[in-house]
């Protein structure tokens, strides 16, 4: 294995299609239609159109036999792109060693087939078992008009991408165990979003970690940057331990409540150490969302901006601020959410816990300088200083902006890009003061260094700033979500507006004691009513 990376080992064969029949390896005819030597017949006519249902099962059937007779030259040609095809299908059995597959249709729908494969991985001695399901489309030929196997790599394995490939031998870097901060057993197998984090820890530490390798099937990323997928391991090797930060009941409490929701994301942070305590995403797929998403983040993005208000003295905590329906700056109009409003001589405080939009914008002028949210992310926060977690994460980004477009960023708008590890760190920045930046494996581990911000938070601001965020969760917006949550703990709500989207994401962070936590939900709308369920489930287990 070129880099050792692993997400998750396949254990078992999937769930057969029913119908159809099996093929092995049978003569199969080219398809080409090509004229016989000095025959002089016109040329056929070029079809046009779909292939209908006779061309569709014809078309699959002469791929499966070519593919299955171990033809991989062959069952290129039955595509509609040879030349990408051949070398993935011919190395299915010379790098892959995958032999005898046996496949099994199953009804098409429409132009799509369906598919189970069964077949045996052999190397050095070694055999096992290997099962998947599949499925491909029949198309019509540009030129020849042909009824033709569209070609994807995941025609051959689901899994399978664009430049990667299949290999079967021993990884250049061992298994690891990858363990919690107490010493539990870490597995993709019971924690599947840590499946992409796992993947990456092998990578990198692999072979810092003294494990012995084994014999594994898998699929090579495109690049160095790609973790590899383990399919099948025919003999295990010796795995090297390698401690991480995660809290394996935190991570739990993350992966069950990620899952009520199509799409969410959540990630745990100890505030005292930056320590990352769980990860979860729902789906789980090879890009890690929470880690590496960028999307705006909303209100919770007020945090950062009522620091940099309170440090500069704009506002105080107990200092009236009008909160009214709606507000233009520079062309721009801003409201709130319902069209609400607070009344005349409300209080920094109520503004921030009841999420007011306007109360926010109001400021802009005072503070007279475009700049002073991204200088205070970065300054105080951390925000875009290249995080050295141990695995790929992105750090956030708040780029200075003008006019209406910096006013969108004081509401978590516009052009600010964050994810769900960026705004739990952000939480736990406000509840002590100073940026710890966050880790999922610890920096001695192999000496990498910490990204650090230039300035803490005055005490003062510290103060005003948690108990503005413990009054969201007493009596604002966040009350409801935090209601179940025990020990000294503030929240903040965000509902992020996305263009062509119907609902907005919802958006929620919030701390309990020593644990912050911040979640997304696509288009869950507002922060406490999806979002804020989801963290207040992650803060309860630590």
């Amino acid at each position: 294995m070129r880099s050792g990376a692993k997400v998750a080992i396949v254990g078992g064969a999937f769930v057969l299609v029913a119908g159809g029949l099996s093929y092995g390896a049978y003569t199969v005819l080219t398809g080409d239609g090509d004229v016989g030597i000095g025959s002089q017949s016109a040329p056929a006519e070029v079809k046009s159109g779909p292939p209908d249902a006779k061309e569709i099962a014809a078309a699959s059937k002469a791929f499966f036999d070519a593919w299955s007779s171990g033809n991989g030259s062959l069952a290129s040609q039955l595509t509609n792109n040879a030349v990408d095809a051949e070398p993935v299908l011919t190395g299915y059995s010379t790098e892959a060693h995958i032999e005898n597959p046996v496949i099994t249709p199953g009804p098409a729908v429409g132009a799509t087939v369906p598919y189970t494969v069964k077949a045996t991985v052999s190397y050095e001695g070694k055999s096992r078992p290997l099962s998947y399901s599949s499925e491909l489309t029949v198309v019509r030929g540009l030129t020849t008009g042909k009824a033709l196997v569209d070609w994807q790599p995941s025609v051959v394995h689901p899994k399978l991408t664009k430049g990667a490939k299949l290999v079967t031998g021993e990884p250049s870097a061992p298994e690891i165990e990858a363990v919690d901060h107490n010493g539990t057993v870490l597995t993709a197998e019971k924690f599947p979003s840590l499946g992409p984090v796992i993947a990456t820890l092998r990578q990198k530490y692999g072979e810092k970690a003294g494990g012995s390798a084994g014999i594994e099937t898998w699929i090579e990323g495109p690049d160095e940057a790609t973790p590899d997928i383990t399919l099948l391991t025919l003999a295990k090797g010796k795995p090297g331990k390698v401690r991480t930060t995660i809290d394996a009941d935190v991570q739990a409490a993350a992966e069950k409540a990620v899952k009520q929701y199509d799409e969410a994301s959540v990630v745990a942070v100890r505030p005292s150490t930056g320590a990352i305590r769980a990860v979860a995403n729902n789906p789980v797929t090879e890009f890690n969302v929470a880690l590496e998403g960028q999307q705006a983040p909303g209100s919770t993005m007020k945090i950062v901006t009522a620091a940099m208000l309170l440090e500069r003295g704009k506002a105080t905590a107990n200092g009236a601020v009008e909160c009214p329906v709606d507000v233009m700056y520079q062309g721009r109009t801003f409201h709130n959410l319902n069209n609400s409003s607070l009344p005349d001589g409300s209080s920094f405080t109520q503004t921030f816990a009841n999420s007011c939009n306007t109360g926010f914008i109001k400021l802009i002028d005072d503070v007279d300088d475009d700049s002073a949210l991204a200088k205070e992310a970065k300054e105080v926060f951390g925000i875009g200083e290249d995080w050295k977690t141990g695995v790929t994460s992105f750090d956030g980004s708040v780029p200075e902006e003008t006019g209406g477009e910096a006013a969108a960023q004081y509401i978590g708008q516009g052009t600010i890009q964050m994810n769900v590890l960026n705004m739990a760190s952000i939480t736990a920045t406000a509840r002590t003061g100073t940026f710890h930046q966050p880790v999922i494996v610890p920096l001695d581990l192999d000496g990498r260094p910490a990204a650090t911000a230039s300035r803490s938070l005055p005490s003062s601001v510290v103060q005003q700033l948690t108990t503005m965020m413990r009054a969201t969760a007493a009596w604002g917006t966040g009350a409801k979500a935090m209601a179940s949550v025990g020990g000294d703990k503030g929240a903040k709500t965000g509902s992020a507006e996305v263009d062509g989207q119907g609902k907005s994401n919802s958006w929620f962070t919030g701390f309990s004691d020593d644990l912050a936590a911040a979640g997304v939900v696509q288009s869950g709308g507002h922060g406490g009513d999806a979002a804020g369920p989801i963290v207040a489930a992650v803060l309860r287990a630590g």
